[in-house]
C-alpha cells in the first residue's frame, strides 16, 4: 500500500468492541450505566470531602484527586465509544484522535502515581502512626500531587509529539475503541522504533518503579504488622489496606498484560483495556471510599443537613423562629 502523510490523514475509523451487531443495545446501556456510575460516584466523593473538615487529611486530598483522575479518564474514552455504537458511525477526526490519546496517556499515568502516592501514605500512617502528621504535612502532600500532574503532561506530551512526526498507510482502521497508542502505531508507514523505544523504556521504568514502590510500601506494611501479632491491628490493617491492593492489581495487571506481556493485538487485550478505562475507574469510589466509615459518617451528615434546610424551607415560620432564637 501507498504510504500517506500524517497530514493527509483527516480521519481515523475505530473498529470498537468485537461484539454482534444485534447486541449494540444492551452494551450502550451497560457502559452508560457504567459510565454514570463512575461520573457521580467520583463526584459523590470529592464534594463529601469538599464538604467535611474531618476529611481533610493527606489520605483523603489524594483520594479527591484519583476520583477527579477517574472521571477524566473515563470519559477520554467511554462517551465516544457509546456515541459511535449508538449511531453506527466508527469515525473520529484527527485532531480528535491525537487530542483523544493525549488525555488518556496524561490521566492513565496520573492514576499510576496517585497509586504509589496513596500507597506511601498508608505506609507513613501504618508504620510511623506517631510521625505521620510531621511526615505528611501539607507542603508535602501538595507537592506530590503536583509532581504527579506534572510528570504525567510531559510524559503524555511526549509520546503524543512523538506520534505526530509518523506517517500513516491508507489503511486508517484501528483495531481498538478508542486511539490507543499501540493501536496507532500499527497503522504507521514510518520507522516506529523510537516510539518502541521510548515505550519499553521511559514507559517500562515508569511502570515498574511505580509498582516496586507500592510492593515495597505493603510488603513493609506486613513486615511491621506480623511484628506485632494483634488481630485488632491487623484486621484495621487489612481493612484499610485490602481495598487499596484490590485496585493496584486490577490496574498493574491488566496495564501489563496489554503493553508489555502481548504478543499481538487481538480481543482479550481490548477487554483488558476495558477494565483499566472504564471498570476501574467505576469501582474506585466503592472499593476505597463508600466502605469507608468516615466517608459513610460524611455522606450521613450531608443527608441529614439536606433534609434540615429542605424542612427549614418548607416551614419557613420554624426557619424564622430558629433564626431569631439563634440571634437572642
Amino acid at each position: 500500500m501507498r504510504p500517506e502523510n500524517q497530514s493527509s490523514v483527516s480521519q481515523f475509523l475505530l473498529q470498537g468492541l468485537p461484539i454482534q451487531p444485534g447486541e449494540h443495545g444492551v452494551f450502550i446501556t451497560l457502559f452508560l450505566g457504567m459510565y454514570l456510575t463512575t461520573v457521580l460516584g467520583n463526584l459523590l466523593i470529592i464534594l463529601l470531602i469538599r464538604l467535611d473538615s474531618r476529611l481533610h487529611t493527606p489520605m483523603y486530598f489524594f483520594l479527591s484527586h484519583l476520583a477527579f483522575s477517574d472521571i477524566s479518564l473515563s470519559s477520554a474514552t467511554v462517551p465516544k465509544m457509546v456515541m459511535n455504537m449508538q449511531t453506527r458511525q466508527q469515525s473520529i477526526c484527527y485532531v480528535g484522535c491525537i487530542s483523544q490519546l493525549y488525555f488518556f496517556l496524561h490521566f492513565g499515568m496520573l492514576d499510576n502515581f496517585l497509586l504509589v502516592v496513596m500507597a506511601y501514605d498508608r505506609y507513613v500512617a501504618i508504620c510511623h502512626p506517631l510521625q505521620y502528621t510531621t511526615m505528611m504535612r501539607d507542603g508535602l502532600c501538595v507537592l506530590l500531587v503536583s509532581g504527579s500532574w506534572m510528570v504525567a503532561s510531559v510524559h503524555a506530551l511526549l509520546y503524543t509529539l512523538l506520534l505526530v512526526q509518523l506517517s500513516f498507510c491508507a489503511d486508517i482502521t484501528i483495531t481498538h475503541f478508542f486511539c490507543d497508542i499501540t493501536a496507532l502505531l500499527k497503522l504507521s508507514c514510518s520507522d516506529i522504533s523510537l516510539n518502541m523505544l521510548v515505550i519499553f523504556t521511559e514507559g517500562g521504568f515508569l511502570y515498574f518503579l511505580s509498582l516496586g514502590i507500592v510492593l515495597g510500601s505493603y510488603i513493609r506494611i506486613a513486615t511491621i504488622i506480623l511484628k506485632v501479632p494483634s488481630t485488632k491491628r491487623l484486621l484495621r490493617a487489612f481493612s484499610t489496606c485490602a481495598s487499596h491492593l484490590f485496585v493496584v492489581s486490577l490496574y498493574y495487571g491488566t496495564v501489563a498484560g496489554v503493553y508489555f506481556f502481548s504478543s499481538s493485538w487481538d480481543s482479550k487485550d481490548i477487554i483488558a483495556s476495558v477494565m483499566y478505562t472504564v471498570v476501574t475507574p467505576m469501582l474506585n469510589p466503592f472499593i476505597y471510599s463508600l466502605r469507608n466509615r468516615d466517608i459513610k459518617q460524611a455522606l450521613e451528615m450531608c443527608v441529614n443537613r439536606f433534609k434540615f434546610f429542605k424542612g427549614q424551607s418548607l416551614n419557613p415560620l420554624v426557619a424564622v423562629r430558629s433564626t431569631v432564637r439563634y440571634m437572642s
